[in-house]
């Protein structure tokens, strides 16, 4: 397993959207990212957790952890666990009452809400391996940002998702 942050959301030629999940311990621009399709809904809500915005109105993943919070529970972890013919698939591991539940999630909502409660968010090594893909597209540097974007719309407008399946 290896830990990882959002990178960034995006979209793709498209209009569908794509988050981009890059391992905490590699520097931009180096290593690899994870990107996954994503609906809308889901883009909205990881963006403003990752902002930290204020909604007037809780969102779903709002009120999910409002509901862990009530019942006295908490995201251990999220993690992307595999990748199936092209979807990928997502666990949350929560810790109530003493014990561990391990929940099947989508990898949105996974993202979402270990977004909100600031818990760590994992991808398993094998769904790295087989899906990620070289960061050229994150720097520390500004000046290449116009670049790199560009980059990555070039990437977006030409992949195909059965790439990633075997």
């Amino acid at each position: 397993m290896v830990q990882v942050r959002v990178a960034g959301v995006a979209m793709d030629a498209a209009g569908q959207h794509v988050i981009l999940l890059k391992p905490i311990d590699e520097l931009p621009g180096e290593g690899k990212l994870l990107p996954i399709w994503i609906g809308p809904q889901e883009a909205t809500s990881i963006l403003i957790a990752i902002e930290g915005a204020e909604m007037p109105r809780p969102l779903a993943h709002d009120l999910m952890r409002t509901l862990l919070d009530t019942l006295g529970a908490e995201v251990a972890r999220a993690e992307v666990s595999r990748v199936d013919d092209g979807t990928f698939f997502a666990e949350i591991t929560l810790h109530a009452e003493g014990a561990a539940h391990l929940v099947d999630a989508r990898p949105s909502d996974a993202v979402a809400l270990a977004s909100r409660t600031g818990s760590p968010l994992w991808v398993a090594d094998e769904v790295m391996d087989e899906a990620g893909i070289p960061d050229t597209l994150t720097s520390d540097e500004e000046v290449d940002a116009d670049a790199r974007v560009d980059e990555f719309k070039e990437f977006l407008e030409h992949v195909d998702p059965d790439d990633f399946r075997e």
